[in-house]
């Protein structure tokens, strides 16, 4: 099983909970998996077309799935999956 961690948005679908155990081969049956467990994670995290959302990040250990293979990247016991949420705003340029 991989560990997923999940951000703090999503942690009212998973009881509070910053990480969860999940069994999958590739981000995308693991995302599925994850959503059977705890329903609506995969609609937060996946656009209509079954992509990741844009402003939505998710890394296998320490690579961004998107410099990966995508949602088929693989996933094996013991790999960490970060779900992160891009951050926005901002007060115009930086000093």
């Amino acid at each position: 099983m991989a560990t997923v961690y999940v951000p703090t948005p999503l942690r009212r679908l998973t009881g509070g909970q910053s990480k969860i155990e999940v069994e999958g081969e590739t981000i995308a049956s693991l995302l599925q998996a994850a959503d059977q467990q705890y329903p609506g994670i995969a609609e937060r995290v996946l656009d209509e077309a079954g992509n990741v959302k844009r402003f939505v990040n998710i890394f296998v250990n320490d690579d961004e799935i998107r410099t990966l293979q995508g949602l088929e990247t693989p996933v094996k016991a013991g790999d960490r999956v970060s779900i992160v949420p891009a951050m926005a705003g901002g007060q115009g340029e930086l000093a």
